[in-house]
C-alpha cells in the first residue's frame, strides 16, 4: 500500500481537488513557516511543490502569467518599445 501519511499523490486528484488542495496548502503556508517544526515545515515544503508542479504539468494555461505582469507587457502598457 503506498505511503499517503502526506495526502494523496497530486497525480491522483482531479483538477479541483489539485486546486483545493494548492490553495489550502498556500494559506497555511504562513503559519508554518513561522510556528511549525523544522520537520513540519519540511513536509509542507515537499507537498507544496508536488501540488504546485503537477498544477503547472496539467494546467499551464492557469498558471500563464498575466501579460500585464510581465517587462513586455508593463513595457506596452507604459507606451514604451520593445528591446
Amino acid at each position: 500500500m503506498p505511503d499517503r501519511s502526506h495526502g494523496i499523490p497530486p497525480t491522483e486528484l482531479d483538477d479541483d481537488t489539485l486546486r483545493r488542495e494548492m490553495a489550502h496548502l498556500h494559506e497555511t503556508r504562513h503559519d508554518t513557516v513561522l510556528r511549525g517544526s523544522e520537520d513540519a515545515l519540511r513536509a509542507h515544503t515537499r507537498r507544496m511543490l508536488e501540488l504546485e508542479s503537477e498544477f503547472l504539468r496539467r494546467l499551464p494555461a492557469e498558471a500563464a502569467p498575466d501579460p500585464h505582469r510581465t517587462r513586455a507587457g508593463s513595457r506596452a502598457d507604459a507606451g514604451q518599445d520593445r528591446p
